[in-house]
């Protein structure tokens, strides 16, 4: 590739990205109307589209694009420029977009759902931070012995190197993340609000200590606040991130149980831990047992249970890995991840960096390529995009 050709990708992908931030502002989290789009039209060409008030047709036709179009351009006055996006960057709040090395691919089982553009702050490589994660979600009121099971819960599985995932909530949720800090470990929260102003605003310090050991990660860019709709539609990115959702304490109504649910319909694999049958607190849970199929647990060694795979288990959908590298052995696994995402790396670039000999890494970059997962181009060799 040329310096020219080289200089018009990164254009290209400049372009792509600020799009993504407008849409982030444009549309709420979770517009399938959007999502549906995207999957016709590139973003750029959506945002010029609604800038020049041309309308942009979607083959085949979207159902209820028309009433969404005109809301989209509504708000296109207060969307943010470049400028503004690179003074959030400057502030440590970055724009993580499908196709980046940092992406998160299982959030392709949400389909039109899935985010276009994910706001991140924290220290962390998001999608390596979630290759191995545990969502822990629960009430806001919290008792005694939820808050004791969650705190041991977390620190005994950020000290087995699982990164813990909640909302950032009060209750079940800052104690999961309390209990992943304690031990030193990652932890991710999911917030409902833009990340130049974390919600709650009562856990400034526990938000400040997870920038420093994880990420905050929002759908909603800076500036915004929350809205009672933007609680439950960012629970299925709590479920969709990790390979596994806890619920630890809810009441029937708990906005938990919304992320069991989501868990649940993702054929995540979904746990609770039992409480007593006189407390409300545990009544949320004791139904997802009953009536969902989710896994009782007590400790840390039932939750890796349920998370671990047996080759038994791929032959069922609701035990199937989340992702496909799941069943690669060690070895490929490591040269996979070797191999970027974009521009491309040759086989003794990825040999050092994998660890292993080149004979090995040729074994494995063929078999990766067989398989589907990686793909050569100029620069050697890159990570296969999805059709």
């Amino acid at each position: 590739m040329t310096d020219r050709q080289q200089g018009q990708q990164q254009d290209g992908e400049h372009r792509d990205r600020l799009a993504r931030a407008v849409l982030t502002w444009i549309a709420e989290p979770g517009d399938v109307q959007l999502g549906n789009l995207l999957q016709q039209r590139p973003p750029e060409a959506v945002v010029a589209s609604l800038i020049s008030g041309t309308a942009l047709v979607a083959a085949p036709a979207i159902p209820g694009l028309d009433r969404a179009w005109p809301r989209w351009a509504a708000r296109l006055g207060d969307a943010p420029t470049a400028v503004t996006v690179e003074a959030w960057q400057r502030d440590g709040i970055r724009l993580v977009c499908p196709g980046d090395p940092e992406w998160p691919g299982q959030l392709d089982v949400l389909g039109d759902g899935r985010p276009w553009g994910l706001w991140v702050r924290g220290h962390v490589d998001l999608r390596f931070a979630c290759l191995r994660s545990v969502s822990i979600v629960g009430t806001r009121a919290a008792t005694a012995y939820g808050t004791h099971v969650t705190t041991e819960l977390a620190a005994a599985l950020a000290e087995r190197g699982w990164t813990v995932v909640s909302g950032g909530a009060f209750g079940i949720d800052s104690q999961a993340h309390r209990g992943a800090l304690a031990a030193e470990g990652v932890t991710v929260a999911v917030l409902p609000s833009g990340l130049d102003a974390p919600y709650p605003r009562g856990h400034h310090d526990l938000f400040e200590a997870i920038v420093a050991h994880g990420a905050l990660v929002s759908e909603q860019p800076p500036g915004r606040t929350p809205t009672r709709p933007g609680f439950l539609v960012r629970n299925r990115l709590i479920a969709a991130l990790s390979r596994g959702t806890v619920l630890v304490e809810a009441a029937l109504r708990s906005g938990a149980l919304n992320t069991a649910r989501h868990a649940r319909d993702q054929n995540r694999p979904l746990m609770a831990v039992p409480g007593p049958v006189t407390s409300m607190a545990s009544a949320g849970c004791h139904l997802t047992i009953r009536d969902w199929g989710a896994v009782c647990v007590t400790d840390v060694h039932d939750v890796l249970a349920s998370l671990t795979f047996s080759p038994g288990d791929l032959a069922d959908p609701s035990r199937s890995p989340v992702l496909p590298r799941d069943e690669l052995d060690p070895v490929s696994l490591s040269v996979l991840e070797a191999v970027p995402a974009r521009g491309g790396r040759g086989p003794a670039r990825i040999a050092v960096s994998a660890g292993v000999d080149f004979d090995t890494v040729m074994r494995c970059l063929g078999e990766l390529a067989a398989g589907g997962f990686i793909e050569r181009c100029e620069r050697g060799w890159r990570v296969r995009r999805p059709s």
